[in-house]
């Protein structure tokens, strides 16, 4: 009997490809339609808040050598020596995509002579970062910054400036928040204050009750320990010597003064000595601004210890000698990075609507070949024009665009048939009321600009201060 080979179906191959899913890496996200408009929003306020104070955008490569960042951010802090993404690339050269925005932007600082500019610089940085960290709420291995920087400034006014920025962000937001600030001084005061608070963490059983990591941390950098948000670690750093008394003249005096200014700009912030920010390059001053809670009792709740229990939704502070350390002159800077996805997260909690910014919507809806000819002519004439025009031309059903008309929240709807054609008129509808006013198609600008006039209550860019407020 003669053997009969069976051939499989190619359609049996083609669902067997088919069944092989992708999805994505763990401890990252797709950002879709209706959450996207959050980030819109956020972007917006920071590049209008960025320009009015004066900074310049720039960019920087998300891939830099790995040096930059173990000789800035310091190659013992868990950015670094647990959370940087790195590889080595096909010249052989030791790679990392950016965990941090700062040390890049001051790389291209030096790089392209900046400091032949007058003095400051400021510029400020959208744009993705990456740290393999522990998925888990609000945090993301790949992440939206946006960064704030004035390089070649000393002044405590520029602390408070930087500070007050930030502030203003999360307040124009809605977001009710708390500036959480110290001073770590110089490497000269600090050098004293270290080995005070090295005598208090020796003393008998403190260094037992330590975590694993802060115990590592002992010998490489123990200012980490008084932000560990360990409970036992807490603990035993409640009544560790705080810095701000160790402080030499020059940086009490510059402190004194940010939070003279700070006091002067009715800036609620709490002296938290506990506050010491996770990267080595930091002097003088750092802050962090933290959500202030409606469920918090009480003020003598408030001490620092409950704050540093809370998420930052920012960070920052001054970095004098960065710039000397990449290998640029001695030159004393500034900054803070706060996270996008964060603050998404905290304005959908407290529910505050955004403003909407579709009153102006014209919907052009048709029936007809010839109809939707002329219509997608005129889409593109009022488009250029300025309006604000959608469309759905590949539906033929009049219902099923007037719903799409709806979907969109537009107000006015143009409509076109057959009969219009001939006529040389045009429908308005009024989605509101389901009005429809056929007028003639050459008087259709004067008419549609009458009734937007008539119609627009709103205002692009501000908050309405209403019962129910909106953000936009």
């Amino acid at each position: 009997m003669a053997n009969i080979k069976i051939k499989k179906p190619q359609n049996q191959e083609f669902r067997k490809r088919k069944e092989k899913k992708f999805s994505r890496l763990r401890g990252v996200r797709d950002i879709l339609f209706d959450e996207y408009k959050y980030y819109d929003l956020l972007k917006k306020k920071a590049c209008d808040l960025a320009s009015v104070y004066g900074f310049n955008r720039v960019e920087t490569p998300m891939l830099e050598r790995i040096e930059l960042f173990e000789r800035s951010t310091g190659k013992d802090t868990d950015i670094v020596s647990k959370e940087m993404y790195s590889f080595i690339d096909k010249s052989g050269n030791k790679i990392a995509l950016r965990p941090e925005a700062t040390p890049g932007l001051v790389r291209a600082y030096i790089e392209h002579g900046l400091f032949n500019l007058p003095q400051p610089v400021k510029m400020f940085w959208l744009g993705p970062v990456f740290r393999y960290e522990k998925p888990q709420s609000n945090r993301w291995r790949q992440h939206t910054q946006f960064d704030l920087e004035i390089i070649g400034e000393d002044s405590p006014v520029a602390d408070t400036q930087i500070i007050l920025i930030a502030y203003n962000f999360f307040s124009e937001l809605q977001i009710d928040v708390q500036v959480q600030i110290n001073s770590i001084g110089c490497p000269e005061c600090r050098s004293e204050y270290i080995n005070k608070l090295e005598e208090y963490y020796k003393e008998r059983g403190k260094r037992t009750k330590l975590c694993v990591d802060c115990k590592k941390r002992f010998n490489k950098n123990l200012l980490r320990l008084l932000d560990c948000k360990v409970e036992a670690c807490r603990e035993v750093s409640a009544d560790a010597p705080q810095i701000v008394d160790y402080l030499c003249d020059g940086c009490r005096d510059h402190f004194i003064k940010v939070l003279e200014y700070l006091d002067e700009m009715d800036i609620p912030y709490n002296l938290n000595p506990f506050l010491v920010r996770g990267l080595d390059y930091y002097t003088r001053t750092v802050f962090e601004i933290v959500p202030i809670f409606e469920e918090t009792e009480n003020e003598e709740n408030k001490d620092s210890s409950s704050f540093q229990r809370q998420v930052s939704l920012c960070g920052g502070g001054r970095y004098d000698g960065l710039v000397e350390i990449l290998g640029g002159r001695p030159t004393p800077a500034l900054g803070f990075g706060l996270g996008l996805e964060r603050v998404v997260k905290k304005i959908r909690e407290i529910n505050i609507p955004l403003k909407s910014d579709k009153v102006d919507i014209i919907f052009l809806a048709q029936l007809g070949d010839q109809a939707r000819r002329k219509m997608f002519v005129f889409f593109e004439e009022m488009r250029r024009r300025g309006y604000k025009v959608r469309q759905a031309f590949t539906k033929d059903r009049l219902k099923a665009q007037l719903e799409e008309a709806n979907r969109l929240g537009a107000k006015q709807t143009l409509i076109l048939g057959q009969k219009e054609l001939i006529d040389g008129t045009i429908i308005i509808r009024d989605m509101d009321s389901g009005t429809q006013e056929v007028i003639d198609f050459k008087k259709i600008y004067s008419e549609i600009n009458k009734r937007l006039e008539n119609g627009s209550n709103s205002s692009i860019g501000i908050m309405e201060e209403k019962e129910e407020k909106k953000i936009n």
